[in-house]
């Protein structure tokens, strides 16, 4: 299905707006994938608040100019399913093991930051724990000073209670004897 100029316009447009807003973008070729592995791939994306899309590679070039991911509008050759989202680590973590499970998925190109990502720097940020598990590790870290500061105020009325109990524990012993 063919899209007419207007139509065209306002997919540079959305996709424009989806490189503005995104941390992250990555090529990958998809060449041999099926429908059904295609859908699979989408559906895992949504759920990691990832974009992806099919997009002729004119479009796509339209939509980098200007933008920090210009540096990518050489690499849209061939067949590309672009894929951009605001969490580098979760978009690294779908696409490497979206291609462990499928061969015929391979990435391209990706970019963070206005320059290109090697292979080898992907599968780092793939390997880094999820966003709201580094998030539960800063707040563990940041609360651990606090709850020993709390533990030590708690432990002063606590230890003269245990005192004044030892004291009138001795004293009824001593009674009784």
């Amino acid at each position: 299905m063919s899209l007419n100029l207007e139509q065209k316009k306002t997919l540079v447009d959305q996709l424009s707006g989806v490189f503005a807003g995104s941390q992250a973008a990555a090529l990958a070729e998809y060449r041999g994938l099926t429908v059904a592995q295609m859908t699979t791939l989408r559906r895992q994306a949504r759920e990691s608040q990832i974009y992806v899309r099919v997009i002729k590679n004119n479009l796509a070039r339209r939509a980098v100019q200007g933008s920090e991911y210009e540096c990518l509008s050489d690499k849209f050759v061939g067949p590309l399913a672009l894929a951009a989202g605001n969490d580098a680590v979760a978009l690294a973590k779908l696409l490497t093991e979206f291609a462990k499970d499928n061969e015929d998925l391979r990435v391209t190109a990706a970019a963070m930051n206005g320059r290109l990502v090697t292979g080898a720097e992907l599968d780092i940020l793939a390997k880094l724990p999820a966003r709201e598990q580094l998030l539960a590790m800063l707040l563990g870290t940041m609360q651990a000073p606090i709850r020993t500061f709390v533990q030590l105020l708690n432990e002063v009325p606590s230890k003269f209670v245990r005192t004044l109990a030892a004291v009138r524990d001795a004293k009824e012993k001593s009674a009784n004897a």
